[in-house]
């Protein structure tokens, strides 16, 4: 009788033990538990210490505006070719035009005119009006091509004029600034430094307002950067709290009035082709990645 007395007696004891394991916060496989409030609480220490720390990078925001083409381009040799082919197809296939119809009933009519069984009674059904042919029609128009001059498709005054919106209306055109960087004036896309309390993209929308002597009217293609460069300053304009700047890039294109003369200024308009001429080797080959020429 005195085993199962002993038995009783020993379950206090286990549950005391079991209470003591469960508080040191040790789980089956002998890890120490973490809380999730300990974790949270542990990031969010770490992250205030990495906001406070400044970064040695300015954040500049840049604009790159284009001018789509006005005009289709010319068509090469090989296109010109297969528009005459593909016209040629067209026409073989397709059914009599009204016009077409209409031409084929005057050539019957002047046939049965020549004939001998001719009977001048079928010209009653006209009601004694003139008659005005399909052909009379198509010379009426032949003489109005004649008069129509179409609009030039380029300019030669416009293609040495940079500052024209109306120069090489066959290809998009990029917008670039003189701005002063450092002790250098340079060309590049416009662009501003970033301020506390706005987003890089009001950075950039800003840096197209300050063109000077302009006011360009743009759409802009998302909120997301569409490419990034970053460059050290001189070693004499260097500090330890700033050493070189990060510019943001993002794309727009040219609206509104895009054909009004524009003032001269310090910018330009050129094609993609003409960028390497105005820009920084290592500049260029940033710019020259997410500008499509299509």
């Amino acid at each position: 009788m005195a085993a199962p007395g002993g038995r009783f007696a020993s379950r206090p004891l286990l549950h005391t033990f079991i209470k003591s394991i469960s508080r040191t916060g040790v789980n089956k496989t002998g890890d120490r538990h973490i809380s999730r409030s300990n974790v949270c609480r542990a990031s969010l220490q770490v992250k205030n210490k990495t906001d406070n720390v400044a970064s040695p990078w300015t954040k500049v925001g840049a604009v790159c505006l284009q001018r789509l083409r006005v005009v289709s381009q010319d068509r090469s040799r090989i296109e010109e070719q297969f528009a005459e082919l593909m016209s040629q197809m067209e026409l073989e296939q397709s059914l009599v035009s009204d016009h077409e119809q209409r031409l084929l009933e005057d050539a019957e009519r002047m046939r049965r005119k020549q004939a001998d069984d001719y009977d001048s009674d079928e010209e009653d059904d006209y009601g004694g009006q003139e008659i005005v042919t399909a052909q009379d029609l198509e010379d009426t128009w032949e003489q109005r091509l004649k008069q129509f001059e179409p609009a030039p498709r380029t300019n030669a005054g416009d293609v040495e004029d940079f500052c024209s919106l109306g120069r090489c209306l066959t290809e998009n055109l990029v917008l670039l600034v003189e701005q002063m960087v450092g002790r250098e004036k340079i060309w590049l896309l416009p662009q501003l430094q970033w301020e506390e309390g706005e987003t890089l993209r009001q950075t950039a929308e800003k840096a197209l307002t300050i063109v000077p002597e302009a006011d360009f009217k743009a759409t802009f293609l998302g909120h997301a950067p569409c490419g990034v460069y970053k460059y050290k300053f001189p070693k004499e304009l260097r500090t330890e709290s700033c050493i070189g700047a990060k510019v943001f890039f993002f794309k727009a294109i040219l609206s509104g009035n895009s054909h009004s003369p524009a003032p001269k200024g310090p910018f330009m308009w050129v094609k993609k082709s003409e960028l390497k001429d105005y820009l920084k080797p290592a500049y260029f080959e940033k710019v020259n990645c997410f500008i499509l020429n299509l």
